[in-house]
């Protein structure tokens, strides 16, 4: 009889997948895939193996000879980056290379939070980021967001009454520059009025930002740590959302009095090194017109997927299209739960992100987040018609089912 570690696997862990997993559903709407047209294989390759014959034989050492916090020339890329793009000064050593994005988001939760500490969040929100702040025992605190980002009116509220009660929250966290699940982007107005209000209550502010260059215009307002004079901030970004999600890179910037305790607890002997070698080696000569791009292939499969929604919903399905992005963040009427619709679709090849795992909304169960950036544009028209059958057999909504007349 085979043992069962069921009866001593600890509590309060995520539930166990059911199953292996075989290959992805037909309709794929749900993570954060990417668009694999636009991944530059040939000239990734070439990246590759430039990189390999100039600098491979430093793979013999842990960390490249770069040391505990990333490979330099990658870090280097970083600081101009950041400066062009998000008016960030700072230098490589403000820069920690993580294992993706999440390993940023538990190292520092491992520095700043503890099991019944308080952090502000935005009502709608990253479902990681959720998820692991309930399995530490923290309590979340939510702000409501609109077309302008966070309202940082209600931030003052809740932190005034936050205050009166004695509590100083660990951290306020927040995706500012499009947003996920929403797609929206805080304005400058609502940047300054955060930054002030942390400096009042004295708290930290968790700037999240994956997502910052993925803006259909190119032109996007400057980030909370560069805005912020007090060193307050601490910034997240990935290259999962810009090259490739399977690379597991992603960077922390924060001042010494952070970075120090980060190092610290990051004991996982250095993040994947060639992958960092092939980012560095690719991104300094063709990061900004790949993400150009992708850009533009990222909207037209936003418009394609608009455009499917009207076709098949109708006035049922609400949304604001993102002006960047991978997520489109739909609403439906009360009579659909869209959890229970998951379940629907997913039996019959489509996979969606029902809205109460990305919100702590109480009507987060009439929402479901779209993915639009992996199927290509003719996967997303046949994917909506086929949800929008199985949501009209299961719950009446659209109203009309296709082919019948509006």
């Amino acid at each position: 009889m085979k043992f069962d570690f069921k009866k001593i696997i600890n509590d309060n862990l995520p539930p166990p997948d059911q199953a292996p997993w075989r290959q992805f559903p037909t309709y794929n709407f749900v993570g954060g895939h990417n668009d694999p047209d636009s991944l530059p294989i040939e000239l990734l390759t070439h990246a590759c193996t430039s990189v390999l014959q100039r600098e491979g034989k430093t793979l013999a050492t842990y960390s490249l000879e770069s040391g505990p916090q990333g490979y330099l020339a990658l870090r280097e890329f970083l600081v101009k980056k950041l400066k062009r793009t998000a008016e960030i000064d700072c230098t490589s050593d403000d820069i920690l290379i993580n294992s993706g994005s999440l390993q940023s988001i538990d190292l520092i939760n491992q520095a700043l939070v503890k099991a019944g500490d308080t952090v502000i969040v935005e009502e709608s929100n990253y479902g990681g980021v959720l998820s692991r702040l309930n399995r530490l025992g923290v309590t979340m605190e939510s702000v409501r967001v609109d077309h302008e980002g966070m309202i940082t009116t209600e931030l003052a509220d809740k932190l005034a009454k936050l205050k009166q009660r004695g509590i100083k929250p660990a951290y306020i966290y927040s995706i500012p520059t499009v947003h996920n699940p929403t797609g929206t982007i805080m304005s400058v107005q609502r940047r300054q009025h955060l930054i002030n209000l942390a400096t009042e209550y004295d708290t930290v502010i968790f700037e999240d930002e994956c997502y910052a260059d993925l803006v259909w215009s190119g032109e996007r307002p400057p980030s909370l740590y560069a805005m912020d004079t007090t060193s307050r901030v601490v910034h997240v970004g990935s290259f999962s959302k810009t090259i490739a999600p399977a690379l597991r890179v992603g960077y922390t910037v924060a001042n010494w009095s952070l970075m120090g305790q980060l190092l610290a607890l990051k004991t996982d002997a250095g993040s994947g090194a060639l992958e960092q070698m092939l980012l560095a080696e690719y991104c300094t000569e063709h990061f900004d017109q790949h993400v150009n791009n992708l850009n533009i292939n990222l909207k037209q499969k936003l418009d394609t997927l608009c455009q499917s929604i009207d076709r098949e919903f109708g006035t049922d399905a609400t949304y604001e299209s993102p002006p960047g992005g991978i997520f489109l963040w739909v609403k439906l009427p009360a009579a659909v739960n869209t959890e229970s619709l998951a379940a629907f679709a997913e039996a019959e090849g489509v996979a969606i992100n029902p809205g109460h795992e990305w919100s702590l909304q109480a009507d987060a169960t009439q929402h479901l987040r779209i993915c639009f950036a992996n199927p290509s544009t003719e996967t997303i028209e046949a994917g909506i018609a086929k949800l929008a059958a199985i949501c009209h057999r299961e719950f009446g909504v659209p109203v009309h089912g296709k082919n019948q007349p509006r």
